[in-house]
């Protein structure tokens, strides 16, 4: 009996240290997911030029999608201050990159489930071979 409760406690330990690792580094990789799918749903790439366009993109918050209007008419700008571009697309290719975050989030879920799952029956006494003949 003490033996699974030193083996559940370094499990629980390694899994707190990829929680972290994981957490720590998902700030790069959520701005790096989301600059992909505002590429995939239509974003058009566009480097400030005129004094007008620096002046706004000085003002955007960086790596949040933003509803911006000039001159009547509206858009979607997503700065990315690290490269100095701005990713910007209208109200259908906001939809599609709404439509296409929403599915990948789907997918994520779908896929941490199924891990969860395997993961689980794993540890169930009995469930595969050999971890049944140490009963």
């Amino acid at each position: 009996m003490k033996m699974k409760s030193i083996k559940s406690n370094v499990a629980a330990l390694f899994a707190v240290g990829c929680a972290f690792f994981v957490l720590t580094s998902c700030a790069e990789m959520e701005s790096s997911n989301t600059k992909s799918l505002l590429s995939s749903a239509g974003f058009q790439v566009r480097t400030p030029s005129t004094p007008q366009q620096k002046e706004l993109y000085a003002a955007l918050p960086p790596n949040k999608v933003e509803h911006a209007t000039v001159k009547g008419k509206a858009f979607y700008v997503f700065k990315d201050e690290k490269a100095g571009i701005a990713y910007v697309g209208h109200e259908a290719e906001y939809q599609r990159y709404k439509q296409l975050a929403i599915q990948q989030r789907v997918a994520q879920d779908y896929y941490t489930a199924i891990e969860m799952d395997r993961m689980n029956a794993y540890r169930w006494s009995g469930a595969w071979g050999v971890h049944g003949m140490y009963w």
